[in-house]
């Protein structure tokens, strides 16, 4: 099956209404161009670094705003609609970072909770703890849909190329990943991760992404991008500002690419044993 595919890039701020308005409007200009599945950037409904504040606007799945506007669009469009991710209040008083997947009769399909937490100190001063405000997600998923199986990751997953393997062997075909990615490590790593999950599971990978200098101060890398299962970027978007970022899809490219590099076939299981240390002259210790 051929189908058109869309990436939304966003520059959400803090104030989840506003970024729906936002959210809304590029949503319908990518079906608009024919696209049948639409993906947003991580955290569409908040950027918001400040605790308190983003603690203030968060609601729970049920009387959130991007879940609700989101399966309405879906209905409305009659596309596949996939939120990269919005911040979800639980129960115990923590954060979900969680995917939804709506249905072109605006059913919820599934959803997924950011597994990787990004904790970090990087060197230009910039420090993030993930894992103190948000509750990491178990599962990883595999959506079977009309146009192809869709395995489901969220940003600082794209660095743990085990997951997406997982769901490559699952049978995935099209590998997501909605980013917030900071400038700095996008500038390094973004391009290549993409490229190289798609390349190594012979599958598509879209990423929506967040772009440009934010409400709170911080800013992302942009570029959303769809790449294809040899590695070839089908279609990108820059690196500040809102885009719509869409391609054609061909589910039987996986199969070829597939056919050409084996290596999920290929895959043998191994154990890892650590070799014996060498004193001087040679002597094992």
């Amino acid at each position: 099956m051929v189908f058109k595919a869309a990436a939304i890039q966003m520059c959400s701020g803090v104030d989840p209404a506003r970024n729906v308005e936002s959210m809304t409007r590029l949503v319908r200009d990518a079906a608009a161009r024919g696209a049948i599945y639409v993906q947003t950037p991580e955290m569409t409904g908040a950027v918001q670094k400040d605790r308190p504040g983003l603690m203030a606007v968060l609601r729970d799945e049920e009387s959130d705003l991007v879940v609700k506007a989101a399966a309405d669009l879906a209905r409305e469009l009659g596309i596949h609609l996939h939120i990269g991710s919005t911040a979800i209040k639980l129960d115990d008083g923590r954060i979900a970072n969680r995917a939804f997947l709506f249905g072109p009769k605006g059913e919820k399909i599934t959803s997924y909770d950011k597994i990787h937490m990004f904790d970090v100190d990087l060197d230009n001063g910039e420090s993030w703890r993930e894992s103190a405000v948000y509750r990491p997600g178990e599962w990883a998923v595999v959506a079977d849909l009309p146009f192809g199986k869709l395995g489901f990751g969220i940003c600082y997953d794209v660095r743990f190329p085990h997951l997406f393997r997982a769901e490559a062997m699952a049978g995935a075909e099209i590998l997501t990943t909605p980013a917030a990615f900071t400038k700095q490590t996008g500038e390094a790593h973004w391009e290549i991760l993409l490229r190289a999950r798609a390349i190594e599971n012979g599958a598509f990978v879209i990423s929506a992404a967040q772009a440009g200098v934010h409400e709170d101060g911080r800013e992302t890398f942009g570029h959303s991008m769809i790449v294809g299962p040899w590695g070839k970027i089908l279609a990108a978007a820059g690196g500040t500002g809102e885009a719509v970022v869409i391609a054609e899809i061909d589910i039987q490219a996986v199969k070829a690419c597939r056919a050409k590099v084996p290596n999920l076939k290929n895959g043998r299981e191994f154990s890892l044993e650590a070799a014996p240390v060498l004193a001087k002259g040679g002597v094992t210790v």
